[in-house]
Protein backbone atom coordinates (compact mmCIF):
# COMPACT_ATOMS: atom_id res chain seq x y z
CA UNK A 1 0.00 0.00 0.00
CA UNK A 2 1.16 3.95 -1.01
CA UNK A 3 2.00 5.54 1.93
CA UNK A 4 1.74 9.39 2.49
CA UNK A 5 3.60 12.54 4.14
CA UNK A 6 1.31 14.09 6.68
CA UNK A 7 1.40 17.26 8.63
CA UNK A 8 -0.32 18.01 11.89
CA UNK A 9 -1.21 21.53 12.89
CA UNK A 10 -1.58 21.63 16.26
CA UNK A 11 0.00 18.82 17.31
CA UNK A 12 0.61 19.89 20.90
CA UNK A 13 -3.00 20.70 21.74
CA UNK A 14 -5.40 18.00 23.03
CA UNK A 15 -6.91 17.03 19.53
CA UNK A 16 -3.88 17.32 17.74
CA UNK A 17 -2.25 14.54 20.80
CA UNK A 18 -5.65 12.81 19.53
CA UNK A 19 -4.46 12.82 15.57
CA UNK A 20 -1.48 11.06 16.92
CA UNK A 21 -3.13 8.37 18.93
CA UNK A 22 -5.76 7.78 16.31
CA UNK A 23 -3.15 7.43 13.21
CA UNK A 24 -1.52 4.91 14.95
CA UNK A 25 -4.05 3.09 16.46
CA UNK A 26 -5.67 2.77 12.72
CA UNK A 27 -2.12 2.04 10.72
CA UNK A 28 -2.41 5.01 8.81
CA UNK A 29 -0.34 4.43 5.90
CA UNK A 30 2.18 7.23 6.85
CA UNK A 31 6.13 7.62 4.85
CA UNK A 32 6.52 10.87 7.35
CA UNK A 33 4.93 12.30 9.50
CA UNK A 34 5.36 16.47 10.31
CA UNK A 35 4.48 17.96 13.72
CA UNK A 36 3.93 21.83 13.80
CA UNK A 37 2.62 24.29 16.19
CA UNK A 38 2.65 27.52 17.01
CA UNK A 39 6.11 29.52 17.80
CA UNK A 40 5.44 29.09 21.48
CA UNK A 41 5.45 24.87 21.36
CA UNK A 42 7.76 24.60 18.90
CA UNK A 43 11.03 22.90 20.33
CA UNK A 44 8.82 20.00 22.27
CA UNK A 45 9.35 16.73 21.39
CA UNK A 46 6.40 13.95 20.69
CA UNK A 47 6.62 10.49 20.04
CA UNK A 48 5.00 9.48 16.72
CA UNK A 49 4.83 5.25 15.99
CA UNK A 50 7.56 5.12 18.50
CA UNK A 51 9.67 7.56 17.13
CA UNK A 52 10.56 10.93 19.35
CA UNK A 53 9.89 13.91 16.40
CA UNK A 54 10.62 17.83 17.62
CA UNK A 55 7.80 19.65 16.82
CA UNK A 56 8.50 22.96 14.48
CA UNK A 57 6.78 26.11 14.47
CA UNK A 58 3.95 26.62 11.62
CA UNK A 59 5.29 28.57 8.68
CA UNK A 60 4.29 28.87 5.03
CA UNK A 61 7.09 26.37 4.12
CA UNK A 62 5.97 23.92 6.37
CA UNK A 63 4.29 22.42 3.76
CA UNK A 64 6.14 21.59 0.82
CA UNK A 65 6.07 18.14 -0.26
CA UNK A 66 3.05 17.39 2.56
CA UNK A 67 0.42 15.39 0.66
CA UNK A 68 -2.52 14.96 3.94
CA UNK A 69 -2.40 18.21 6.25
CA UNK A 70 -4.43 17.57 9.39
CA UNK A 71 -5.24 20.67 11.16
CA UNK A 72 -6.73 21.49 15.07
CA UNK A 73 -4.87 24.91 15.76
CA UNK A 74 -7.90 27.30 16.31
CA UNK A 75 -9.75 29.12 13.23
CA UNK A 76 -7.47 32.31 12.76
CA UNK A 77 -4.77 29.53 12.25
CA UNK A 78 -6.43 27.59 9.74
CA UNK A 79 -7.71 30.98 7.82
CA UNK A 80 -4.05 31.38 7.52
CA UNK A 81 -2.28 28.39 6.79
CA UNK A 82 -5.02 26.22 5.01
CA UNK A 83 -4.58 27.87 1.74
CA UNK A 84 -0.98 27.90 2.28
CA UNK A 85 -1.34 24.26 2.83
CA UNK A 86 -3.76 23.62 -0.16
CA UNK A 87 -1.44 25.80 -2.81
CA UNK A 88 1.77 23.78 -1.79
CA UNK A 89 -0.09 20.55 -2.96
CA UNK A 90 -1.73 19.36 0.20
CA UNK A 91 -5.82 18.58 1.23
CA UNK A 92 -6.45 19.72 4.37
CA UNK A 93 -9.08 18.37 7.12
CA UNK A 94 -9.40 21.22 8.92
CA UNK A 95 -11.11 20.52 12.57
CA UNK A 96 -12.10 24.27 13.45
CA UNK A 97 -14.97 26.33 12.72
CA UNK A 98 -13.26 28.83 9.83
CA UNK A 99 -14.33 26.72 6.87
CA UNK A 100 -17.55 24.86 7.53
CA UNK A 101 -20.05 26.98 5.99
CA UNK A 102 -18.41 27.72 2.89
CA UNK A 103 -19.76 26.82 -0.08
CA UNK A 104 -17.09 25.15 -1.95
CA UNK A 105 -15.54 23.58 1.23
CA UNK A 106 -17.44 20.10 1.83
CA UNK A 107 -18.03 19.50 5.27
CA UNK A 108 -17.89 15.18 5.85
CA UNK A 109 -19.12 12.73 8.46
CA UNK A 110 -17.99 9.42 6.71
CA UNK A 111 -20.74 7.73 8.26
CA UNK A 112 -23.42 10.03 6.12
CA UNK A 113 -21.68 12.13 3.14
CA UNK A 114 -18.47 10.35 2.76
CA UNK A 115 -19.71 11.36 -1.81
CA UNK A 116 -19.00 14.83 -0.92
CA UNK A 117 -14.84 14.38 -0.27
CA UNK A 118 -14.79 14.25 -4.18
CA UNK A 119 -15.53 17.78 -4.79
CA UNK A 120 -12.94 19.10 -2.41
CA UNK A 121 -10.53 22.21 -3.81
CA UNK A 122 -8.00 21.27 -0.89
CA UNK A 123 -9.84 21.82 1.59
CA UNK A 124 -12.46 19.78 3.94
CA UNK A 125 -14.08 21.09 6.85
CA UNK A 126 -14.06 18.64 10.14
CA UNK A 127 -17.92 19.31 11.47
CA UNK A 128 -18.45 20.36 14.87
CA UNK A 129 -18.24 17.71 17.41
CA UNK A 130 -21.72 18.00 18.79
CA UNK A 131 -23.12 18.08 15.16
CA UNK A 132 -20.73 14.77 14.41
CA UNK A 133 -22.43 12.55 16.61
CA UNK A 134 -26.39 13.80 16.65
CA UNK A 135 -25.31 12.80 12.51
CA UNK A 136 -24.40 9.51 12.72
CA UNK A 137 -27.50 8.55 15.12
CA UNK A 138 -30.09 10.25 13.33
CA UNK A 139 -28.91 9.56 9.52
CA UNK A 140 -29.38 6.11 9.24
CA UNK A 141 -32.89 6.76 10.36
CA UNK A 142 -33.54 9.66 8.28
CA UNK A 143 -32.74 7.70 4.93
CA UNK A 144 -35.66 5.55 6.26
CA UNK A 145 -37.99 7.94 7.75
CA UNK A 146 -36.92 11.31 6.57
CA UNK A 147 -36.84 13.71 9.66
CA UNK A 148 -38.75 17.19 9.77
CA UNK A 149 -37.75 18.35 12.82
CA UNK A 150 -34.96 18.09 15.30
CA UNK A 151 -35.03 19.41 19.26
CA UNK A 152 -31.25 18.78 21.14
CA UNK A 153 -30.30 19.93 24.05
CA UNK A 154 -26.75 19.14 24.19
CA UNK A 155 -24.24 18.09 27.83
CA UNK A 156 -20.85 19.18 26.67
CA UNK A 157 -17.44 18.25 28.46
CA UNK A 158 -14.94 20.86 29.41
CA UNK A 159 -11.82 19.12 26.69
CA UNK A 160 -14.10 20.49 24.15
CA UNK A 161 -12.40 24.24 24.88
CA UNK A 162 -9.20 22.37 25.53
CA UNK A 163 -6.59 21.69 28.33
CA UNK A 164 -6.77 24.83 30.01
CA UNK A 165 -10.40 23.86 30.56
CA UNK A 166 -9.48 20.50 31.69
CA UNK A 167 -7.28 22.15 34.25
CA UNK A 168 -10.04 25.02 35.64
CA UNK A 169 -12.48 21.89 36.35
CA UNK A 170 -9.54 19.99 38.35
CA UNK A 171 -8.47 23.01 39.99
CA UNK A 172 -11.93 24.19 40.79
CA UNK A 173 -13.33 20.71 41.89
CA UNK A 174 -10.38 20.45 44.72
CA UNK A 175 -10.92 24.02 45.85
CA UNK A 176 -14.68 23.64 46.10
CA UNK A 177 -14.17 20.27 48.22
CA UNK A 178 -11.38 22.23 50.41
CA UNK A 179 -13.98 25.23 51.16
CA UNK A 180 -11.73 27.52 48.93
CA UNK A 181 -12.82 29.91 47.10
CA UNK A 182 -13.01 29.63 42.86
CA UNK A 183 -12.06 32.10 40.10
CA UNK A 184 -13.48 31.47 37.16
CA UNK A 185 -10.53 32.00 34.24
CA UNK A 186 -11.66 29.55 31.07
CA UNK A 187 -15.80 29.81 31.69
CA UNK A 188 -17.45 33.25 32.60
CA UNK A 189 -18.73 31.34 35.84
CA UNK A 190 -17.57 28.39 37.95
CA UNK A 191 -17.27 25.04 36.07
CA UNK A 192 -17.16 22.49 39.23
CA UNK A 193 -20.32 21.03 40.01
CA UNK A 194 -22.16 23.57 37.65
CA UNK A 195 -23.81 23.67 34.11
CA UNK A 196 -23.37 26.53 31.98
CA UNK A 197 -25.90 26.88 29.29
CA UNK A 198 -23.29 29.18 27.20
CA UNK A 199 -21.08 27.57 24.62
CA UNK A 200 -19.17 30.14 22.38
CA UNK A 201 -20.55 33.69 21.99
CA UNK A 202 -24.35 34.65 22.40
CA UNK A 203 -25.71 35.69 18.77
CA UNK A 204 -28.24 38.31 17.99
CA UNK A 205 -30.91 35.82 17.77
CA UNK A 206 -30.50 34.82 21.33
CA UNK A 207 -28.77 31.26 20.00
CA UNK A 208 -25.29 30.94 20.73
CA UNK A 209 -22.31 30.06 17.88
CA UNK A 210 -22.60 26.58 19.25
CA UNK A 211 -25.92 26.14 18.62
CA UNK A 212 -26.60 28.00 15.89
CA UNK A 213 -23.15 25.73 14.21
CA UNK A 214 -25.18 22.40 14.99
CA UNK A 215 -28.34 23.86 12.80
CA UNK A 216 -26.56 24.90 9.37
CA UNK A 217 -23.84 22.38 9.99
CA UNK A 218 -26.62 19.45 10.54
CA UNK A 219 -28.59 20.72 7.24
CA UNK A 220 -25.21 20.88 5.19
CA UNK A 221 -24.49 16.77 6.31
CA UNK A 222 -27.77 15.32 5.42
CA UNK A 223 -28.37 17.44 2.45
CA UNK A 224 -31.55 18.26 4.35
CA UNK A 225 -31.90 21.90 4.18
CA UNK A 226 -36.18 21.97 5.58
CA UNK A 227 -35.40 20.15 8.10
CA UNK A 228 -36.01 22.47 11.57
CA UNK A 229 -33.96 22.42 14.30
CA UNK A 230 -33.44 23.78 17.52
CA UNK A 231 -29.99 23.34 19.84
CA UNK A 232 -29.28 24.36 23.38
CA UNK A 233 -25.81 23.80 24.37
CA UNK A 234 -24.53 23.59 28.16
CA UNK A 235 -21.17 22.91 29.29
CA UNK A 236 -21.27 20.42 32.31
CA UNK A 237 -18.27 19.45 34.27
CA UNK A 238 -17.55 16.57 32.52
CA UNK A 239 -13.74 15.80 31.43
CA UNK A 240 -14.54 13.77 28.36
CA UNK A 241 -17.21 12.92 26.27
CA UNK A 242 -20.43 15.17 25.22
CA UNK A 243 -23.87 13.78 25.91
CA UNK A 244 -27.25 14.60 23.87
CA UNK A 245 -31.10 14.78 24.29
CA UNK A 246 -32.21 14.26 20.66
CA UNK A 247 -35.87 14.85 20.53
CA UNK A 248 -36.51 14.29 16.83
CA UNK A 249 -39.84 14.05 14.59
CA UNK A 250 -39.80 12.20 11.57
CA UNK A 251 -42.53 12.22 8.48
CA UNK A 252 -44.29 9.48 9.47
CA UNK A 253 -44.57 7.13 12.78
CA UNK A 254 -41.55 4.91 14.10
CA UNK A 255 -41.70 2.85 16.41
CA UNK A 256 -38.37 2.63 19.12
CA UNK A 257 -38.37 -0.76 18.01
CA UNK A 258 -38.20 -0.22 14.30
CA UNK A 259 -35.27 3.09 15.36
CA UNK A 260 -33.33 0.37 17.20
CA UNK A 261 -33.41 -2.32 14.54
CA UNK A 262 -32.09 0.44 12.29
CA UNK A 263 -29.08 2.16 14.38
CA UNK A 264 -27.96 -1.70 15.26
CA UNK A 265 -27.74 -2.29 12.02
CA UNK A 266 -25.47 1.88 10.94
CA UNK A 267 -21.99 2.36 10.71
CA UNK A 268 -20.47 3.66 13.80
CA UNK A 269 -23.69 3.59 16.02
CA UNK A 270 -23.65 1.37 19.38
CA UNK A 271 -27.21 0.77 20.66
CA UNK A 272 -27.29 0.66 24.70
CA UNK A 273 -30.63 0.58 25.56
CA UNK A 274 -32.05 -1.45 28.20
CA UNK A 275 -34.43 0.30 31.14
CA UNK A 276 -34.44 -2.86 33.18
CA UNK A 277 -31.00 -3.17 33.80
CA UNK A 278 -30.06 0.81 33.78
CA UNK A 279 -28.28 0.17 30.42
CA UNK A 280 -27.55 3.38 28.19
CA UNK A 281 -24.73 5.69 27.34
CA UNK A 282 -22.61 7.76 29.78
CA UNK A 283 -20.10 9.97 29.17
CA UNK A 284 -17.58 8.35 31.48
CA UNK A 285 -18.28 4.94 29.77
CA UNK A 286 -17.23 6.81 25.80
CA UNK A 287 -14.60 8.29 26.94
CA UNK A 288 -11.64 6.72 24.71
CA UNK A 289 -13.76 5.11 22.04
CA UNK A 290 -14.55 5.76 18.57
CA UNK A 291 -18.30 4.44 18.64
CA UNK A 292 -21.42 7.00 18.61
CA UNK A 293 -23.59 5.62 21.80
CA UNK A 294 -27.53 5.49 21.33
CA UNK A 295 -29.93 4.65 24.31
CA UNK A 296 -33.07 5.70 25.62
CA UNK A 297 -34.95 5.39 22.51
CA UNK A 298 -38.55 5.91 23.37
CA UNK A 299 -41.56 7.41 21.88
CA UNK A 300 -42.66 10.88 21.81
CA UNK A 301 -45.34 11.41 24.31
CA UNK A 302 -46.32 14.81 22.65
CA UNK A 303 -45.85 13.81 19.12
CA UNK A 304 -47.49 10.53 17.43
CA UNK A 305 -44.63 10.88 14.67
CA UNK A 306 -41.56 11.48 17.28
CA UNK A 307 -38.84 9.96 19.12
CA UNK A 308 -36.99 10.73 21.83
CA UNK A 309 -33.53 9.56 22.39
CA UNK A 310 -30.28 9.95 24.13
CA UNK A 311 -27.04 10.20 22.30
CA UNK A 312 -23.13 9.63 23.86
CA UNK A 313 -19.51 9.81 22.28
CA UNK A 314 -16.01 10.70 22.75
CA UNK A 315 -15.64 14.60 21.92
CA UNK A 316 -12.22 14.23 21.35
CA UNK A 317 -11.91 11.02 19.14
CA UNK A 318 -15.45 11.03 16.84
CA UNK A 319 -16.08 14.46 17.70
CA UNK A 320 -12.71 15.50 16.22
CA UNK A 321 -9.25 13.36 15.33
CA UNK A 322 -11.36 10.12 14.39
CA UNK A 323 -13.61 11.91 12.31
CA UNK A 324 -10.84 13.93 10.84
CA UNK A 325 -8.84 10.74 10.25
CA UNK A 326 -11.51 8.63 8.24
CA UNK A 327 -11.65 11.77 6.12
CA UNK A 328 -8.63 11.23 5.62
CA UNK A 329 -9.17 7.34 4.92
CA UNK A 330 -11.97 8.48 2.07
CA UNK A 331 -9.62 10.81 0.39
CA UNK A 332 -7.02 7.69 0.00
CA UNK A 333 -9.76 4.93 -0.71
CA UNK A 334 -11.91 7.47 -3.14
CA UNK A 335 -8.56 8.25 -4.60
CA UNK A 336 -9.21 12.00 -4.24
CA UNK A 337 -6.31 13.63 -2.77
CA UNK A 338 -5.40 15.64 -5.83
CA UNK A 339 -6.96 18.99 -5.28
CA UNK A 340 -9.97 19.80 -6.77
CA UNK A 341 -10.94 16.25 -6.39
Amino acid sequence: MREYRVAIVGATGLVGQEFIKVLEQRDFPMSSVKLLASDRSAGRKLFVRHEEIEVEETVPESFEGIEIALFSAGGDTSRHFAPMAAKAGAVVVDNSSAWRMEKDVPLVVPEVNPQDCKWHKGIIANPNCSTIQMVVALYPLHKVNPIKRIIVDTYQSVSGTGSAAVEELTTQARQVLEGEETTPHVYPHQIAFNVLPEIDVFLDNGYTKEEWKMVEETRKIMHAENIAISATCARVPVFIGHSEAVNVEFSHPMTPDEAREILTRAPGVKVLDDNSVSLYPTAWQAAETDEVYVGRIRQDASNRNGLAMWVVSDNLRKGAALNTVQIAEELIRQDCLSSGG
